[in-house]
């Protein structure tokens, strides 16, 4: 039966295979084999278990880490203004950048044995973030040095020399690294990098050794202006045969003083609107002995994997970081905003167009938050999933860019104006930063997500392509029956189960939580089935032309990284105690991401390359049509009032984002107007009584109104007071900064003294109220 079998089945199906198998490069070879595959593994089955999820930890720091967030970190923040370092500085003030010098900021990836913070990977996001609400510039300074660079690629691979050596250096900020992997030809293309280094021997202190001629130039190279150790990105070859036969080694990484002879950097690119140091650097033949390569001479060649396996932190903790601090930001800013200012006589919070806007902004923080702390805890579980942590990049930096335009669509006029009071401009200015690094976006999108995902995720496509390769012919087929017989009972599985769910509503899904969110997790596994189907159906179909047809891996992509997003709502709503007043927010996530993984389907579906196959994929998958919907007008319009009142709700949304003591701080001075308006709710409905019964007038200057409710015994002296104090600290906070006529000084100050009574002009305005 079973020689019948291969005879008549598994034989011809692995020819098939064979034939249809998308081409590997050995660069594709070495990402695909790279890292580990973490939930998206759960997610490509079909058959989630989320007992599992629930039991990975819930994210908290350490005492050591939180001491650090509330003392070094306060510090730090309370040093920096960014306006003065954006638009005038246009660097770090140097007492800044020693002190981040002296207190490790440089090393919280480093392990103390050689003087760093080993901090964890939620300790590392959580500390960018909130840096980032306050400087990105500052952020981006911190964030890199502790990314993708020298100290994490001597972590893992460098020689004990060289830890001794570089490391406690690294550490006490003795040396700042970059590291040089981009250039004007080689951007998400890294493996294309054109910057070669020969084997060869020559002169090195007095002596001949063996070593490498390099030829590079590089661009992009964040520090690379400041830096004063260089970590450098190559193709290594070996003509004359020096180190063995082989004569294309591959990628390799190297560790290079900046100041060694022929080493050109120092130049500076210029940031669209920020001030972190980034630049060029380039070297024409400069020699270096071999055991400047990163691990030595035996990781010659193995710089791509070295890469890819530590580009986690990268795609993992700094950009996501950033994303969230946008949310953080704009959420508490935004709400507070939308509260102190009026239109027609009442907050603009309460027109549905702001609402609408407003509540996507808490929504999509949350998820923000929710993604941020997921992903750190993979990497903490010392987890490498490249395919989780390029979701998290891609959709948590698209987030970011979509609540920011809504952030200032609400700010409208003090959204556009540069200056002190506008804590919007670096943010929306960096965002196109972190959009474009480590791997654009479109590329992430498009090739990674599920191009990788779908062969490295699935429980069988990856040991398939193996057994394909296997020169044993024999053997090959064996192993092939075995893994084809599987692949197709997971296959029937997830396809009746995806109709079957589909068909009734996903009620007979078994769901682990009770309550609310029980009917999430019934949807959750019902989608995961059919990104399961859909993925088996495109790779058989579309074998080796996958890859090109980017339009619908992107798609596919979409639904694998919308069921990521989703778990991750659900995991921090349990994490958090299932906190009530944190329920529309879980709704909106979930919700939010259900309609776009759905709508990917059937966008992918329709658009499908080949005849037929959409139209059958869509009866299976929505037999009665995509009832996903997006949250609900009700819900957009809770979450946007949640944001406009103060609370502890708020607050956990919130957290990251800093605000400043000083009186001249923006984002303090919003939250004190806040807050002020806020404690005056109730007097503010006295008088509204009062104007409906008569006693008050219904227009006029705020003063000439308040006496008229004082004199009618409608309000005390006391609330009297209040309310004017409040409405001058609303009044302050709406204005935007105005300049001399050269843009040299800045003119809010005298604002401040018109309202004092130097002059009676603003008091006109003052009547909104």
């Amino acid at each position: 039966m079973s020689s019948l079998r291969k005879k008549w089945i598994s034989d011809p199906a692995f020819k098939m295979f064979k034939k249809v198998l998308p081409p590997l490069s050995s660069t594709e070879k070495e990402a695909m084999e790279a890292g580990s595959v973490w939930w998206d593994g759960e997610l490509f089955s079909g058959q989630p278990d989320f007992t599992k999820l629930h039991q990975y930890p819930a994210p908290a720091l350490s005492a050591e880490e939180q001491s650090f967030m509330d003392n070094e970190l306060e510090t730090l923040l309370g040093m920096l203004d960014d306006y003065e370092i954006v638009t005038k500085d246009r660097n770090l003030p140097p007492a800044v950048w020693e002190y981040m010098r002296k207190e490790r900021f440089f090393s919280l990836i480093i392990s103390k044995e050689y003087g760093g913070r080993a901090f964890s990977a939620l300790a590392n996001s959580t500390i960018v973030s909130r840096l980032a609400t306050r400087s990105i510039s500052a952020a981006v300074t911190v964030m890199v040095p502790n990314s993708l660079g020298p100290g994490e690629l001597l972590s893992h691979y460098g020689t004990e020399e060289q830890k001794d050596y570089w490391l406690p250096r690294l550490a006490d900020g003795t040396d700042i690294p970059c590291f040089a992997l981009t250039g004007p030809e080689a951007g998400s293309d890294a493996g294309g990098i054109p910057d070669t280094g020969v084997v060869c021997y020559g002169e090195h202190e007095g002596e001949q050794v063996l070593g490498l001629r390099l030829n590079w130039n590089k661009r992009y190279i964040t520090l690379a202006p400041v830096a004063t150790v260089l970590g450098l990105a190559f193709k290594m070859y070996d003509p004359d045969g020096l180190m063995g036969d082989k004569k294309d080694l591959g990628i390799t990484c190297a560790l290079i003083p900046a100041d060694h002879t022929g080493v050109e950097i120092g130049e500076r690119h210029d940031p669209i609107g920020l001030a972190f140091m980034n630049g060029p650097t380039r070297g024409k033949d400069v020699f270096i002995p071999m055991d400047w390569l990163i691990g030595g001479q035996d990781y010659a060649g193995k710089g791509w994997r070295m890469l890819v396996e530590c580009l986690s932190a990268g795609r993992g903790i700094s950009l996501p970081a950033l994303g969230t601090a946008i949310g953080h930001l704009t959420s508490r800013t935004t709400g507070a905003y939308s509260y102190v200012r009026k239109q027609f006589g009442m907050s603009i919070g309460k027109f549905e167009g702001v609402a609408e806007s407003l509540g996507r902004i808490g929504g999509l923080t949350y998820l923000l938050e929710a993604s941020r702390t997921m992903t750190t805890t993979a990497l903490d579980l010392n987890e490498k999933p490249g395919i989780i942590t390029a979701i998290a990049k891609y959709h948590m930096t698209e987030m970011a860019r979509t609540i920011l335009n809504d952030s200032m669509d609400i700010h409208s006029g003090r959204a556009i104006q540069a200056g002190p009071m506008n804590y919007l401009t670096s943010a929306y200015l960096g965002v196109p930063v972190a959009i474009t690094v480590e791997g654009a976006n479109i590329l992430t999108r498009n090739l990674m997500i599920f191009g990788q995902g779908a062969t490295r995720c699935h429980p069988y496509v990856l040991q398939e392509m193996e057994a394909a390769a296997n020169p044993d012919e024999k053997e090959a087929a064996d192993q092939f029956d075995d893994l084809l017989f599987k692949h197709i009972r997971h296959a029937t599985r997830n396809t009746f189960g995806a109709f079957g769910a589909a068909l009734t509503g996903s009620r007979f899904v078994k769901a682990p939580m009770p309550g609310p969110t029980k009917q999430y997790y019934q949807e959750l596994t019902r989608l995961s089935r059919a990104l399961a189907v859909s993925a088996d159906f495109a790779m058989l179909t579309l074998g080796g032309d996958l890859k090109r047809k980017e339009m619908i891996s992107a798609r596919l992509g979409d639904v694998l990284s919308y069921l990521y997003l989703a778990s991750a709502a659900l995991k921090k709503y349990e994490d958090e105690g299932r906190q009530q007043q944190d329920l529309n927010y879980v709704h909106y996530a979930v919700q939010h991401c259900f309609y776009n993984a759905a709508k990917a389907l059937s966008d992918a579906f329709r658009n499908y390359p080949v005849a037929g196959v959409g139209g059958l994929l869509k009866v299976v998958i929505f037999p009665l049509g995509n009832h996903f919907k997006k949250p609900s007008d009700d819900l957009t319009v809770e979450i946007a009032q949640s944001l406009m009142t103060p609370g502890a709700h708020r607050e956990r949304l919130t957290k990251l984002c800093y605000i400043g003591e000083k009186e001249d701080d923006s984002v303090g001075l919003m939250e004190r107007a806040f807050i002020a308006m806020y404690d005056i709710k109730g007097i503010e409905r006295k008088m509204f009584k009062a104007v409906k019964a008569g006693t008050v007038d219904k227009k006029g200057l705020l003063a000439d109104r308040l006496q008229q409710a004082l004199q009618a015994d409608v309000l005390t002296q006391e609330e009297v007071e209040q309310v004017l104090a409040a409405d001058k600290l609303r009044y302050h906070a709406i204005q935007v900064d105005h300049f001399s006529h050269d843009l040299t000084e800045v003119r809010t100050q005298q604002t401040l003294d018109s309202s004092k009574g130097k002059s009676k002009k603003s008091s006109k305005l003052n009547s909104a109220a």
